[in-house]
Protein backbone atom coordinates (compact mmCIF):
# COMPACT_ATOMS: atom_id res chain seq x y z
CA UNK A 1 0.00 0.00 0.00
CA UNK A 2 1.26 3.33 -1.46
CA UNK A 3 0.76 6.59 1.89
CA UNK A 4 -1.82 7.98 -0.41
CA UNK A 5 -3.54 4.96 -0.75
CA UNK A 6 -3.46 4.62 3.52
CA UNK A 7 -4.53 8.59 4.08
CA UNK A 8 -7.53 8.11 1.46
CA UNK A 9 -8.86 4.60 2.83
CA UNK A 10 -8.85 5.93 6.24
CA UNK A 11 -9.93 9.10 5.78
CA UNK A 12 -12.93 7.73 4.06
CA UNK A 13 -13.99 4.95 6.68
CA UNK A 14 -13.88 7.42 9.12
CA UNK A 15 -16.00 10.32 7.23
CA UNK A 16 -18.45 7.68 6.58
CA UNK A 17 -19.01 5.54 9.02
CA UNK A 18 -21.21 7.96 10.95
CA UNK A 19 -22.58 9.91 7.75
CA UNK A 20 -26.05 8.30 6.74
CA UNK A 21 -24.09 7.96 3.47
CA UNK A 22 -22.95 4.10 3.28
CA UNK A 23 -19.11 3.10 4.57
CA UNK A 24 -19.59 0.43 2.75
CA UNK A 25 -20.42 1.62 -0.60
CA UNK A 26 -17.41 4.28 -0.45
CA UNK A 27 -14.92 1.72 0.43
CA UNK A 28 -16.30 -0.96 -2.18
CA UNK A 29 -16.09 2.26 -4.45
CA UNK A 30 -12.45 3.29 -3.57
CA UNK A 31 -10.94 0.03 -5.37
CA UNK A 32 -13.07 -0.08 -8.49
CA UNK A 33 -12.25 3.41 -9.27
CA UNK A 34 -8.69 3.35 -8.47
CA UNK A 35 -5.91 1.07 -9.53
CA UNK A 36 -5.22 0.61 -5.83
CA UNK A 37 -5.40 -3.37 -5.06
CA UNK A 38 -7.86 -4.80 -2.37
CA UNK A 39 -6.58 -3.48 1.28
CA UNK A 40 -6.88 -6.51 2.81
CA UNK A 41 -8.55 -7.68 5.72
CA UNK A 42 -5.97 -6.53 8.27
CA UNK A 43 -6.18 -3.16 7.32
CA UNK A 44 -9.61 -3.19 7.39
CA UNK A 45 -9.93 -4.16 10.91
CA UNK A 46 -7.32 -1.15 11.72
CA UNK A 47 -9.65 1.33 10.27
CA UNK A 48 -12.58 -0.10 11.97
CA UNK A 49 -10.56 0.23 15.46
CA UNK A 50 -9.69 3.53 14.42
CA UNK A 51 -13.93 4.35 13.88
CA UNK A 52 -14.62 2.38 17.51
CA UNK A 53 -11.81 4.24 19.08
CA UNK A 54 -13.65 7.90 18.26
CA UNK A 55 -17.34 6.90 19.00
CA UNK A 56 -16.65 5.70 22.31
CA UNK A 57 -14.11 8.60 23.58
CA UNK A 58 -16.61 11.14 22.29
CA UNK A 59 -19.64 9.35 24.43
CA UNK A 60 -17.21 8.38 26.85
CA UNK A 61 -19.26 9.46 29.70
CA UNK A 62 -22.60 8.48 28.60
CA UNK A 63 -21.08 5.05 27.64
CA UNK A 64 -19.63 4.99 31.31
CA UNK A 65 -23.12 5.79 32.85
CA UNK A 66 -25.08 3.42 31.07
CA UNK A 67 -22.16 0.30 32.55
CA UNK A 68 -22.19 1.67 35.79
CA UNK A 69 -26.67 2.06 35.84
CA UNK A 70 -26.88 -1.37 34.14
CA UNK A 71 -24.61 -2.89 36.44
CA UNK A 72 -26.64 -1.64 39.16
CA UNK A 73 -29.72 -3.12 37.76
CA UNK A 74 -28.62 -6.13 37.01
CA UNK A 75 -27.69 -6.58 41.21
CA UNK A 76 -31.48 -5.31 42.08
CA UNK A 77 -31.16 -1.59 42.41
CA UNK A 78 -33.45 0.54 40.30
CA UNK A 79 -33.46 0.75 36.66
CA UNK A 80 -32.72 4.25 35.60
CA UNK A 81 -32.61 6.16 32.15
CA UNK A 82 -28.94 5.38 31.55
CA UNK A 83 -29.70 1.46 32.47
CA UNK A 84 -32.52 1.12 29.98
CA UNK A 85 -30.67 2.98 27.54
CA UNK A 86 -28.01 0.07 27.49
CA UNK A 87 -30.46 -2.39 27.47
CA UNK A 88 -31.42 -0.56 24.61
CA UNK A 89 -28.67 -0.62 22.92
CA UNK A 90 -27.69 -4.19 23.26
CA UNK A 91 -31.85 -5.44 22.12
CA UNK A 92 -31.03 -3.21 18.82
CA UNK A 93 -28.28 -4.75 17.93
CA UNK A 94 -29.15 -8.59 18.10
CA UNK A 95 -31.27 -8.95 15.27
CA UNK A 96 -28.33 -7.60 12.69
CA UNK A 97 -25.80 -9.69 14.16
CA UNK A 98 -28.20 -12.74 13.70
CA UNK A 99 -29.21 -12.33 10.48
CA UNK A 100 -25.73 -10.84 9.61
CA UNK A 101 -23.82 -14.01 10.79
CA UNK A 102 -26.46 -16.47 9.04
CA UNK A 103 -26.40 -14.10 5.59
CA UNK A 104 -22.75 -12.88 5.50
CA UNK A 105 -21.66 -15.23 2.45
CA UNK A 106 -24.49 -14.63 0.09
CA UNK A 107 -23.61 -10.36 0.97
CA UNK A 108 -20.50 -11.01 0.49
CA UNK A 109 -20.57 -12.81 -2.78
CA UNK A 110 -23.73 -11.34 -4.54
CA UNK A 111 -24.74 -8.30 -3.55
CA UNK A 112 -21.05 -6.23 -3.43
CA UNK A 113 -21.99 -4.48 -6.54
CA UNK A 114 -22.37 -1.01 -8.04
CA UNK A 115 -26.14 -2.45 -9.04
CA UNK A 116 -27.45 -2.63 -5.88
CA UNK A 117 -25.33 0.06 -3.82
CA UNK A 118 -26.56 2.59 -6.84
CA UNK A 119 -30.28 1.51 -5.77
CA UNK A 120 -29.94 1.39 -2.28
CA UNK A 121 -28.01 4.90 -1.97
CA UNK A 122 -31.31 5.90 -3.72
CA UNK A 123 -34.42 4.52 -2.46
CA UNK A 124 -32.96 4.35 1.49
CA UNK A 125 -31.66 8.14 1.09
CA UNK A 126 -35.02 9.52 -0.23
CA UNK A 127 -36.64 7.45 2.23
CA UNK A 128 -34.42 9.02 4.97
CA UNK A 129 -35.40 12.43 2.94
CA UNK A 130 -38.97 12.07 3.21
CA UNK A 131 -39.04 10.95 6.60
CA UNK A 132 -36.71 13.78 7.20
CA UNK A 133 -38.90 16.01 6.38
CA UNK A 134 -42.52 14.99 7.79
CA UNK A 135 -41.47 14.16 11.29
CA UNK A 136 -41.10 16.45 13.99
CA UNK A 137 -40.14 14.53 16.97
CA UNK A 138 -38.62 15.73 20.05
CA UNK A 139 -38.03 12.45 22.06
CA UNK A 140 -34.35 11.68 22.92
CA UNK A 141 -32.36 8.55 23.31
CA UNK A 142 -33.38 8.25 26.79
CA UNK A 143 -37.41 8.48 26.00
CA UNK A 144 -37.12 5.21 23.84
CA UNK A 145 -39.53 2.69 24.47
CA UNK A 146 -39.31 -1.14 23.63
CA UNK A 147 -41.45 -0.66 20.44
CA UNK A 148 -39.42 2.12 19.15
CA UNK A 149 -36.28 -0.39 19.67
CA UNK A 150 -37.59 -3.21 18.09
CA UNK A 151 -38.65 -0.95 15.16
CA UNK A 152 -34.81 0.54 15.15
CA UNK A 153 -33.23 -2.80 15.78
CA UNK A 154 -35.13 -4.70 12.94
CA UNK A 155 -34.26 -1.54 10.58
CA UNK A 156 -30.90 -1.92 11.15
CA UNK A 157 -30.85 -5.46 9.34
CA UNK A 158 -31.44 -3.90 6.16
CA UNK A 159 -27.95 -1.93 6.54
CA UNK A 160 -26.57 -5.48 5.45
CA UNK A 161 -27.60 -4.06 1.74
CA UNK A 162 -24.72 -2.18 0.41
CA UNK A 163 -25.56 1.17 0.12
CA UNK A 164 -28.20 1.42 2.54
CA UNK A 165 -25.93 2.70 5.41
CA UNK A 166 -26.19 2.02 8.82
CA UNK A 167 -26.51 5.05 10.23
CA UNK A 168 -29.09 6.32 7.83
CA UNK A 169 -31.21 3.45 7.77
CA UNK A 170 -31.19 3.15 11.87
CA UNK A 171 -31.95 7.31 12.44
CA UNK A 172 -34.71 6.71 9.42
CA UNK A 173 -36.14 4.51 11.75
CA UNK A 174 -35.72 6.57 15.08
CA UNK A 175 -37.16 9.27 12.94
CA UNK A 176 -40.11 7.34 12.34
CA UNK A 177 -40.78 6.52 15.66
CA UNK A 178 -41.12 10.53 16.99
CA UNK A 179 -37.37 11.15 18.06
CA UNK A 180 -35.39 14.31 17.30
CA UNK A 181 -32.79 14.44 14.77
CA UNK A 182 -29.85 15.15 17.81
CA UNK A 183 -31.45 11.70 19.22
CA UNK A 184 -32.12 9.68 16.69
CA UNK A 185 -28.10 10.15 15.63
CA UNK A 186 -26.61 9.89 18.82
CA UNK A 187 -28.65 6.37 19.52
CA UNK A 188 -27.72 5.54 16.33
CA UNK A 189 -23.56 6.47 16.89
CA UNK A 190 -23.96 4.21 20.33
CA UNK A 191 -25.69 1.13 18.34
CA UNK A 192 -22.55 1.40 15.91
CA UNK A 193 -20.20 0.30 18.98
CA UNK A 194 -21.34 -3.09 19.68
CA UNK A 195 -21.84 -3.43 15.73
CA UNK A 196 -18.39 -2.27 14.60
CA UNK A 197 -16.82 -4.81 17.59
CA UNK A 198 -18.63 -7.49 16.38
CA UNK A 199 -17.97 -6.94 12.71
CA UNK A 200 -14.36 -6.30 13.33
CA UNK A 201 -14.43 -9.81 15.54
CA UNK A 202 -15.18 -11.62 12.19
CA UNK A 203 -12.49 -10.12 10.50
CA UNK A 204 -9.90 -10.80 12.89
CA UNK A 205 -11.39 -14.47 12.71
CA UNK A 206 -10.63 -14.44 9.28
CA UNK A 207 -7.11 -12.70 9.29
CA UNK A 208 -6.61 -16.09 12.17
CA UNK A 209 -7.71 -18.25 9.42
CA UNK A 210 -6.06 -17.40 6.64
CA UNK A 211 -2.72 -15.28 7.94
CA UNK A 212 -1.47 -12.06 5.67
CA UNK A 213 1.71 -10.09 5.54
CA UNK A 214 0.86 -6.80 7.94
CA UNK A 215 2.23 -3.68 6.98
CA UNK A 216 2.26 -2.55 10.91
CA UNK A 217 3.23 1.61 10.43
CA UNK A 218 0.42 1.48 7.13
CA UNK A 219 -2.33 0.39 9.77
CA UNK A 220 -0.77 2.16 12.87
CA UNK A 221 -1.21 5.80 11.15
CA UNK A 222 -4.84 4.27 9.71
CA UNK A 223 -6.12 3.29 12.84
CA UNK A 224 -5.04 6.83 13.94
CA UNK A 225 -6.28 9.14 10.79
CA UNK A 226 -9.37 6.73 11.05
CA UNK A 227 -9.88 7.88 14.78
CA UNK A 228 -9.41 11.45 14.05
CA UNK A 229 -11.83 11.82 10.96
CA UNK A 230 -14.60 9.98 12.58
CA UNK A 231 -14.46 12.35 15.80
CA UNK A 232 -14.53 15.36 14.09
CA UNK A 233 -17.39 13.84 11.85
CA UNK A 234 -19.46 12.97 14.68
CA UNK A 235 -19.53 16.34 16.15
CA UNK A 236 -19.94 18.35 13.31
CA UNK A 237 -22.52 15.73 12.11
CA UNK A 238 -24.61 16.77 15.48
CA UNK A 239 -24.28 20.22 14.64
CA UNK A 240 -25.00 20.28 10.88
CA UNK A 241 -28.01 18.37 11.26
CA UNK A 242 -29.40 20.82 14.20
CA UNK A 243 -29.51 23.95 11.80
CA UNK A 244 -29.39 21.73 7.99
CA UNK A 245 -31.37 18.23 8.92
CA UNK A 246 -30.85 15.41 6.93
CA UNK A 247 -31.71 16.96 3.38
CA UNK A 248 -27.82 17.35 2.54
CA UNK A 249 -27.03 14.27 2.61
CA UNK A 250 -30.06 13.12 1.10
CA UNK A 251 -28.80 14.86 -1.97
CA UNK A 252 -25.62 13.70 -1.83
CA UNK A 253 -26.82 9.95 -1.88
CA UNK A 254 -29.07 10.54 -4.86
CA UNK A 255 -26.52 12.05 -7.18
CA UNK A 256 -23.77 9.46 -5.73
CA UNK A 257 -26.16 6.53 -6.52
CA UNK A 258 -27.37 8.40 -10.19
CA UNK A 259 -24.04 8.42 -11.03
CA UNK A 260 -22.96 4.84 -10.18
CA UNK A 261 -26.04 3.73 -12.37
CA UNK A 262 -25.34 5.73 -15.42
CA UNK A 263 -20.94 5.43 -14.93
CA UNK A 264 -21.43 1.09 -14.66
CA UNK A 265 -25.29 0.16 -16.22
CA UNK A 266 -26.31 3.25 -18.27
Amino acid sequence: MDWLQVVMLAVVQGLTEFLPISSSAHLILVPVLTPWDDQGLAFDVALHLGSLAAVVLYFRKAIWQMITSALAAVRGERVDDDARLGFWVILATIPVCVIGFLTRDLIADQMRSTLIIGISLIGFGLLLGYVDWRKGGERSEYQLRLKDVLIIGGAQVLALIPGTSRSGITITAALMVGMSREGAARFSFLLSIPVIVLAGGLEVLGIIREPEEIEWMAMVVGTLLSGISAYLCIHYFLVVIKKLGMQPFVIYRVLLGVWLLWFFHG
